[in-house]
């Protein structure tokens, strides 16, 4: 039986995420933004919290960790590099691991530069990667705490994901990053249709979330890029854009 994928925004601009197992009951969480309305959500649905899966140690996906165990008793996975700055965690992943949610297998893959511990959850047999703040539509996260090269060998591994994952990003960011993308790639005709097609869903207050490999191959300027030296320069450059 396929998973189900409960998408619904959070805090200024952030996405949460359920996942969902109807034949188990099992329910995970990607990252916690909203405590709140991440319960609200699942009372809903008529689901209960079984897991929470973090993508890295940033508040905006751990602060919900604690109150959401408490109620639910939900077990809390996450990156091992950072353990101790993640609340309420029970389990730790890195690179290569792998467990079972409901007869579906998770991998993990590392992606440092956002942050050194960011990790993905990718699902194959659901056709779904939940990124984080790795990648968004159009753009990647921030270089806090890592460099140009381990955000390009992080963005490289996405890519060598199947072409119709489903990029599951957290944040509502594509028409921010395309004002951008369209600065360094005017004449890119992919890019153009999807910003087009961007604008309209955000009229009609439509997620752009998710994406997808395919897509983001021919659009992302941080992939287009070609190399970590101009990743590393365009991601400077939007960092002051």
């Amino acid at each position: 039986m396929s998973l189900e994928i409960a998408l619904f925004p959070c805090l200024s601009d952030n996405y949460g995420f359920l996942i969902h197992d109807a034949e188990t009951g099992a329910t995970a969480a990607v990252d916690t933004p909203d405590a709140r309305e991440i319960a609200a959500q699942c009372e809903r649905r008529g689901w209960t919290l079984t897991e929470i899966w973090n993508t890295h140690w940033h508040p905006d996906h751990t602060g919900g960790n604690v109150a959401l165990k408490r109620r639910y008793r939900a077990k809390v996975r996450g990156p091992h590099r950072v353990a101790g700055e993640i609340s309420a965690i029970d389990e730790t992943l890195g690179e290569g691991d792998s467990f079972d949610f409901a007869g579906h297998r998770v991998e993990i893959l590392h992606t440092p530069g956002h942050t050194d511990e960011h990790i993905i959850f990718h699902i194959p047999d659901a056709k779904a990667a939940f990124v984080g703040d790795t990648i968004f539509a159009l753009g990647c996260g921030r270089l806090f705490e890592g460099t140009p090269q381990q955000m390009w060998d992080s963005l490289s591994k996405i890519m060598a994901l199947p072409d119709e994952t489903a990029l599951y990003c957290a944040h509502e960011y594509t028409l921010s990053n395309a004002k951008f993308a369209l600065s360094v790639e005017p004449d890119n005709a992919a890019l153009l249709k999807a910003v087009a097609k961007a604008k309209a869903k955000r009229q009609k207050n439509i997620p752009t979330v998710p994406t997808s490999v395919a897509a983001e191959r021919l659009t992302n300027p941080f992939i287009t890029a070609g190399s970590a030296e101009e990743l590393g320069r365009r991601r400077a450059l939007k960092d002051n854009f």
